[in-house]
């Protein structure tokens, strides 16, 4: 993809299709007078709503409306745009899209307005971004920073960032134009002191950025655990309602439920699966084929053991060798309140695991295994400074630090300018992907083919 072409409209429904009280078609591009002629009769004034009936071809109303016209650039995409607000029935969308096809407008790419807007510098790319994760957003704290990211305050760290890293640049590279001072230049304490400047930003760079990833993407954690161990009452005290069924009888989950909860601000999909055993029956067998199959795309797995099951260490032992290697297992001993002098509890395995007592029943423990899951995902509450951030963008700032890296290598091990200001040119460049001020077509494609149509 090169871009999207200025030379066409495009329109498309900027609401969700369905019945409603309001819908809200789009048009932006060239022609959006010669439609709203067309459509209206009039081309409204621009920035003023104005009720109008919706003509068809023969003049006769579709429905009728508010109209809004922003005349380019004074607009979302910086082109002339037309937002026709009628009713919400998927028929008179269907037929107010159709008309506008007709008046010579195409339908719209998905994120093809938005895509628009960053390239006519309407907003850099990290907040075009975050339109589509201000939609997507699982939870209040979420929405609070893609609206930050929205506003640019996370551009605003990035650039901070970057204007350092072109200081440090210019101070380096002075010393090249100028060979025979080269060895007391990168021997001057200054050029040290604003390397180490360079780092301290990019590490709150990094750390922010961490935390808007996960406030994005969440936690994914598993439930496992051998048959009747309190896996689904876990899940149930977790989602605060009875999502799960719960009975005496083994085997009672066969395929996998999921929940959507939320701490403290942190999304978490919660995943419950069948217990973990040897399953002659072909349903059951498929329910943990599947459970296997979700704990290896997990951040963790909740390895539930029922304290008071006996005769069973062997079997367990069995399952928990089985488990995914490289997930993180937190093994979790249930029923607590079973047993004499049983208490919540937290502690760390020699072998660098963590163990969790609770009881899932009486709900004793629940706060610690919430704590225990923020801990490990190294998420801290969001505060005021919270922005939303994607994984591109932690895998952009860590190429930055591995140039950084090299960089300081070569100031301080052999004294070589030229590689030095090489690296922090591939430090600045990779920088310069999180905004889009240098971006491959190809990754374009990829972040507006995932918003939805209208947007």
């Amino acid at each position: 993809m090169s871009g999207a072409p200025t030379s066409d409209t495009v329109v498309a429904a900027a609401t969700p299709g369905g019945r409603g009280g309001v819908a809200v078609v789009r048009v932006s591009g060239p022609r959006v007078r010669e439609i709203s002629q067309s459509l209206l009769g009039i081309v409204p004034e621009p920035r003023v709503a104005t009720y109008r009936k919706f003509l068809d071809a023969g003049g006769e109303p579709i429905d009728q409306g508010i109209a809004l016209y922003f005349c380019a650039p004074r607009s979302m995409t910086g082109e002339d745009v037309l937002e026709l607000h009628g009713h919400g029935g998927p028929v008179v969308v269907d037929l107010i899209v159709r008309r506008i096809l007709e008046c010579g407008a195409r339908i719209a790419r998905p994120g093809e307005f938005t895509e628009r807007a960053f390239l006519n510098d309407k907003m850099d790319l990290a907040q075009a971004e975050a339109v589509a994760d201000l939609i997507d957003s699982a939870t209040g704290a979420a929405a609070r920073a893609a609206m930050r990211s929205l506003q640019g305050e996370f551009s605003d760290e990035v650039q901070t960032l970057t204007e350092a890293l072109i200081d440090l640049r210019m101070f380096v590279e002075a010393a090249i134009d100028f060979p025979e001072e080269e060895i007391d230049f990168l021997s001057a304490s200054e050029l040290t002191e604003r390397l180490a400047r360079v780092f301290e930003l990019l590490a709150a760079l990094e750390s922010a950025a961490r935390q808007g990833q996960i406030l994005r993407d969440g936690m994914v954690i598993v439930i496992a655990g051998r048959p009747n161990a309190g896996k689904s009452s876990l899940m149930n005290r977790l989602a605060g309602y009875d999502a799960a069924i719960v009975t005496p009888q083994p085997g009672t989950t066969r395929d996998v439920l999921r929940e959507r909860v939320e701490i403290d601000g942190m999304p978490v999909s919660i995943i419950d699966t069948a217990g973990l055993r040897e399953a002659a029956e072909p349903v059951e067998a498929e329910g943990v084929r599947r459970a296997r199959a979700e704990m290896s795309k997990a951040d963790r797995i909740l390895f539930i053991v029922d304290v008071t099951a006996a005769g069973e260490d062997d079997v367990t032992s069995l399952e928990w060798q089985r488990l995914p290697p490289g997930v993180p297992v937190t093994r979790v001993h249930n029923k607590i309140d079973l047993v004499a002098r049983g208490r919540a509890r937290v502690a760390e395995t020699a072998e660098g695991s963590s163990e969790l007592w609770l009881s899932a029943l009486t709900g004793e423990g629940l706060d610690l295994l919430r704590t225990h899951l923020k801990a490990c995902m190294g998420f801290e509450t969001a505060g005021s400074g919270t922005v939303s951030a994607r994984r591109r963008h932690l895998e952009a700032l860590a190429r930055a630090r591995g140039h950084l890296e090299e960089a300081r290598s070569q100031l301080v091990e052999r004294r070589a300018g030229e590689l030095m200001a090489e690296e922090l040119r591939g430090a600045q460049g990779a920088l310069a992907e999180i905004t889009g001020e240098f971006t491959s077509d190809d990754l374009l494609g990829r972040i507006f083919g995932g918003f939805c149509v209208g947007k």
